[in-house]
């Protein structure tokens, strides 16, 4: 049980508030950007690739499952539910990362720690661990242990490891795994704004190692692997455009030749629950083999396999169920 947060310093941002319906007509406006960030980044955002639209458009029309933008719990707030829409636009994005990046220069201000830090540690500290349990193949029984890393790496070896975060941002998930021992740590993000933010505060908090480029994850242009790829908040600014539910399957294309076999990818979002990722990636698997309508597809014939998620987040109850704001799960690359 799951509704998009909105940021809290001030909320939505005076910048964010300057984006008007003009931008929100289509995605060929999407470069639009506030201030001196009118300027489009080399890699580009063609998220209307045609073929690429067209091929997930005829499986999402063939997919038995919820389409994610039913996966909100706050359909009886249209206001809010219309604010939250921006979020699904580059050029909101653009508008806000602009704004904390002149807040910078200019105060030093870090700026808005999605989901807040508490959650962005815990976070971080849980990916670690699963990942050193992953490397151990100690894992839950529903899980083949032979789809997993090679063994016998310990905790010294993390630096070894390759992690990839996408929709970064501000790159502060990437500075807390800095501090529990990894190094080969690269973030994107498709605001050339946000990039050039999450540098200038690596090296000023003393972070100089973390790699940040200008990337789509739905076009990206990314020629390697990584063995951990962590997602905070991306799928669920994805599934707010109005082409969500297309994109939401283009999101997961892409992501499946980022991630080494045997990897892990753990996504945090507050705009679905556990049960609705896991729901979501076993409907990517079924397609992925050919449109199987088994209800669980699991084992070598799934991309992406379910190993755990964060049990410790706050709960709270409505309706007669039991929920949190926020869920983080972990699915093992097979």
């Amino acid at each position: 049980m799951a509704g998009i947060r909105l940021p809290e310093d001030s909320d939505v941002s005076q910048a964010a508030r300057q984006v008007t319906a003009v931008d929100l007509i289509s995605d060929d406006d999407r470069s639009i950007t506030a201030d001196s960030w009118s300027i489009k980044s080399d890699y580009g955002s063609t998220l209307d690739d045609e073929q690429r639209q067209a091929d997930a458009a005829e499986a999402l029309s063939s997919a038995a499952y919820r389409a994610p933008s039913d996966y909100s719990s706050d359909k009886d707030e249209p206001d809010e539910e219309a604010a939250s829409s921006m979020l699904g636009f580059q050029s909101y994005w653009d508008a806000a990362y602009a704004e904390e990046l002149a807040n910078f220069r200019e105060h030093g201000r870090t700026g808005e720690v999605w989901f807040g830090p508490d959650v962005m540690e815990n976070m971080a500290t849980w990916t670690k661990n699963v990942f050193l349990e992953i490397s151990q193949h100690n894992l839950p029984n529903h899980v083949d242990s032979s789809n997993c890393l090679p063994a016998g790496q310990p905790d010294k070896y993390l630096s070894g490891w390759s992690i990839l975060d996408v929709g970064t941002g501000n790159g502060l998930l990437l500075q807390e795994l800095s501090k529990l021992g990894f190094s080969d740590l690269t973030g994107t993000d498709y605001s050339e704004a946000a990039v050039d933010l999450a540098r200038s505060l690596a090296y000023r908090d003393g972070f100089p190692n973390i790699n940040f480029l200008v990337d789509d994850i739905l076009d990206t242009k990314l020629d390697r692997q990584f063995q951990l790829v962590t997602d905070k908040g991306t799928l669920d600014a994805i599934g707010l455009h109005p082409d969500g539910p297309i994109k939401r399957i283009i999101y997961w294309d892409s992501l499946s030749g980022l991630v080494a076999s045997g990897g892990l990818v753990v996504i945090t979002s507050c705009n679905s629950t556990k049960d609705e990722l896991i729901q979501e990636v076993a409907a990517f698997n079924q397609r992925r083999i050919g449109g199987s309508r088994e209800p669980d597809v699991v084992g070598s014939d799934a991309v992406f396999e379910y190993v755990d998620h964060i049990r410790t987040y706050p709960t709270l109850m409505f309706g007669g169920s039991v929920g949190s704001r926020v869920a983080t799960v972990a699915f093992l690359r097979n």
